[in-house]
């Protein structure tokens, strides 16, 4: 009840400030404030202007005005970005890149991959954290390997019962890989915007990329990464329907992030590419499976990476070792070899979208 009676008193004092800012000029400094589409209660007017920052250093007034809330405890629509904070191409190549791995629709290995995709930059010297946003049904510690291993989670280090350093597990394998695993005992109402916004800019003062594990559809958990996203990788298999979910997340991605919403100051938006997993070239031979050209058609975004479908996936999940550490002999280890390097800037053509050839015994006993 006291956090709730507080949270009320600092809603009410950032919209009367918020409106000070407007009607006092004075108060003004070089520094804006951008305020995005706050509706006043009763006034029948709308603020959507930028505004100047207060002349004392933030710190002094206890408020932080960076990306708050999409809405206010009565549902009003909020968005305070303060330049300083918010993302533009120049900072983004002094800290690290949030890249939110999301599908529209459930198993299409999207965990399989992030684990992977995370394991592949580490191997090449980035410093990588994987962070699980799926709250109450966390999976990608046991893809990892390290879900003997977990004492704090992610909603430990929101609340503040722990420092981010102890909820952060290193890979035994790789020293550059750290996971924050997602609660297994929490709701997912307990992500918020403001507490998802510091862990994320802690990590990024930190690691090369955050790889954040989003949860399928447009969940609270599945919101909050893509929100917070600088490039985004589409898991989807070769099926019609899995490609119409994967189109939903293409369009909320480009319309709901905090990139979009500060499009109009210059910010790039989301880089958004296709992983297209458990694709079977012979399948797609004999039209029984969309092509890799019907994907890019029905979707209109370029293909990062095309996964075989391989019986050693399942094998490395219950082994807790993700595939890409099998190595290039095998063909699932080779392709997300090759997305990894794609995603780093090397140009490699497409592998594995062809069938095998059929032996000679084969075609003669079958």
């Amino acid at each position: 009840n006291v956090r709730k009676i507080l949270s009320e008193i600092f809603d009410r004092y950032r919209r009367l400030y918020a409106i000070m800012l407007c009607l006092i000029p004075a108060v003004r400094s070089s520094r804006p404030i951008l305020l995005r589409s706050y509706n006043v209660k009763g006034a029948g007017w709308n603020i959507s202007n930028t505004l100047n920052k207060f002349s004392s250093d933030r710190s002094k007034i206890g408020v932080s005005f960076s990306t708050i809330s999409n809405t206010d405890s009565n549902g009003k629509s909020l968005v305070l970005s303060h330049p300083s904070e918010v993302d533009t191409d120049e900072q983004n190549r002094k800290r690290g890149r949030v890249v939110c791995i999301t599908s529209g629709k459930g198993g299409v290995g999207k965990t399989t991959s992030a684990a992977s995709f995370a394991f592949g930059l580490a191997q090449r010297g980035r410093k990588i954290c994987v962070v699980d946003f799926d709250i109450g049904l966390r999976n990608l510690d046991i893809h990892l390997g390290m879900e003997r291993r977990v004492i704090f989670d992610f909603v430990n280090v929101l609340f503040e019962e722990c420092s981010l350093h102890q909820a952060l597990i290193k890979d035994k394998r790789n020293s550059n890989l750290m996971m924050l695993a997602a609660s297994q005992t929490r709701d997912k109402d307990s992500l918020t915007v403001e507490g998802v916004e510091r862990v994320l800019s802690e990590l990024s003062k930190t690691f090369d990329y955050v790889v954040l594990d989003s949860p399928a559809g447009i969940e609270s958990g599945a919101r909050h990464a893509m929100y917070f996203a600088d490039d985004s990788i589409i898991v989807t298999n070769p099926e019609l329907s899995s490609c119409r979910d994967a189109d939903k997340m293409v369009g909320f991605i480009s319309s709901r992030s905090r990139r979009a919403e500060m499009g109009a100051s210059g910010v790039s938006p989301v880089s958004q590419t296709l992983l297209i997993t458990r694709y079977d070239a012979t399948r797609v031979e004999n039209e029984e499976s969309l092509s890799i050209v019907d994907i890019e058609e029905l979707l209109g975004l370029p293909v990062i990476g095309v996964i075989p479908e391989s019986k050693d996936i399942l094998t490395c999940t219950n082994l807790g070792t993700p595939v890409i550490t099998l190595g290039e002999p095998n063909s699932a280890a080779g392709a997300y070899s090759d997305m990894v390097d794609r995603f780093l800037g090397e140009e490699k053509a497409l592998r594995f979208t062809t069938p095998e050839p059929v032996s000679f015994f084969k075609r003669i006993f079958g």
